[in-house]
């Protein structure tokens, strides 16, 4: 037990520091596919895709939708010069369609850059002022999903020194994690679930299957995604998406919720004030 103690001031703090520093991904790592050339293509490409997600934008340019990406590779090996990985985590997004690569983007050069734009993670994500207590609900996934949120609890994420603790009960939970396409003998369960929780409450489809469904979207076995059965609040797209990814989700939920505490706080106030009388 005492050997523990030398190893651990030896090694330091193992923990990282994310979301209050940035978490750099590995080299090569499959964060989302990029759209490098987004001009109309031929039908061909589209079929390329096994779940679909390569089609035509409203103005017939090339389109991809990362909700339906599985990030096999396809694509990007079929055509280099109209795809590419982008090595990133921060993947969620509060609406579907912000899932759907736009009809132009940056140049390549600018968008390798990771979000200079934006303000410093520090800033947008401040230490939480009461815990959050999440609970997660398999509706048909394969099992990757559920590794990656197991791994969010591990000493190197550590995510509960962030306030977020897992519970069982969904009276007790602030947010719903759902994984996979939801199967139809799952779907009274996740409705169930979704109603015992108290408001305020955000809703999170963790990766591809629950986003749209992924390969089994067209089976007829699944709904097709989370957001065929409830509204979802946060998508986490990917096939799994990495913890800091699913963390990046969690963070967007949480300013949800603090969002909708504030108003149902003001429209408390506003029914607690006498009205003048004439």
């Amino acid at each position: 037990m005492l050997a523990w103690i030398p190893r651990g001031l030896r090694m330091g703090r193992v923990t990282t520091r994310y979301p209050q520093a940035p978490e750099h991904p590995p080299p090569g790592f499959r964060g989302q596919v990029r759209v490098l050339d987004s001009s109309p293509a031929p039908a061909e490409l589209a079929a390329i895709c096994p779940t679909g997600a390569i089609g035509a934008g409203s103005d017939r340019r090339l389109a991809l939708d990362r909700g339906r990406c599985i990030l096999c590779g396809a694509c990007v090996r079929a055509a280099p010069e109209r795809f590419a990985f982008e090595e990133r985590f921060e993947t969620a997004a509060r609406e579907r369609r912000a899932l759907i690569e736009p009809a132009q983007r940056a140049p390549a050069a600018a968008a390798s850059a990771p979000a200079r734009a934006r303000p410093p993670l520090g800033q947008r994500a401040r230490p939480l002022r009461r815990s959050i207590h999440v609970r997660h609900i398999d509706c048909g996934s394969d099992g990757a999903e559920e590794w990656e949120i197991q791994a969010l609890w591990n000493p190197y994420y550590d995510i509960q020194r962030l306030g977020f603790f897992l519970t069982n009960s969904p009276r007790h939970a602030d947010v719903l994690i759902v994984t996979g396409g939801v199967t139809e003998p799952l779907r009274a369960p996740l409705e169930r679930t979704w109603a015992l929780m108290g408001e305020p409450k955000a809703l999170i489809a963790a990766g591809t299957d629950a986003c749209s469904g992924g390969l089994a979207a067209q089976s007829g076995l699944v709904a097709g995604g989370v957001d065929r059965v409830l509204p979802v609040d946060v998508y986490v797209p990917g096939s799994p998406p990495p913890p800091v990814a699913l963390l990046d989700g969690l963070l967007k939920a949480v300013g949800l919720l603090r969002e909708r505490s504030a108003m149902r706080a003001a429209r408390a106030l506003g029914r607690s004030r006498p009205r003048r009388g004439r």
